[in-house]
């Protein structure tokens, strides 16, 4: 026999705005599509939907009854030990994959020493520049600039 859980939600009053959905009806139906979808892709299979009475307190004294729209979704209920295999197996699954390489169990238990590669600097910097050629003071003194005589 099949084991079930099951997700019990309001459904919506109103429908939502949307981008070229202008007419009251096709607002409501987009957005009870886009209830169902969500669901679905979070693993509920959409059963049903039902409308039960639910009493509310009106004031100090008195009550009222209310009807309430509830949609019904359901899923598989997964048992304990299949349930532990699918997270062993989805495990192993992603460790091969990450694997560089497929080694047997042998193999993975030696160390590996990291590949070191020799690295040389992205850029080279210059030769320092040899300084400005500057003229040696004379013994009579430094050499002053010509400056040209007026007539």
């Amino acid at each position: 026999m099949a084991n079930y859980e099951y997700k019990v939600i309001p459904a919506p009053a109103k429908g939502a705005k949307a981008p070229g959905i202008k007419a009251g009806e096709a607002r409501f139906a987009n957005t009870i599509e886009g209830l169902l979808n969500e669901q679905a892709a979070a693993g509920w299979e959409y059963l049903r939907s039902d409308i039960l009475p639910s009493d509310e307190r009106q004031g100090l004294t008195s009550t009222q009854t209310v009807y309430r729209t509830l949609m019904i979704f359901r899923r598989m209920k997964a048992d304990e030990d299949s349930a532990a295999d699918e997270v062993i197996s989805v495990a192993q699954g992603v460790a091969e994959a990450v694997s560089p390489d497929a080694r047997t169990p042998a193999q993975t238990s030696k160390r590996r020493e990291p590949v070191v590669t020799p690295m040389t600097p992205a850029r080279v910097d210059p030769a320092p520049k040899p300084e400005p050629d500057v003229v040696p003071d004379t013994p009579d003194g430094p050499e002053t600039p010509e400056v040209p005589k007026k007539d």
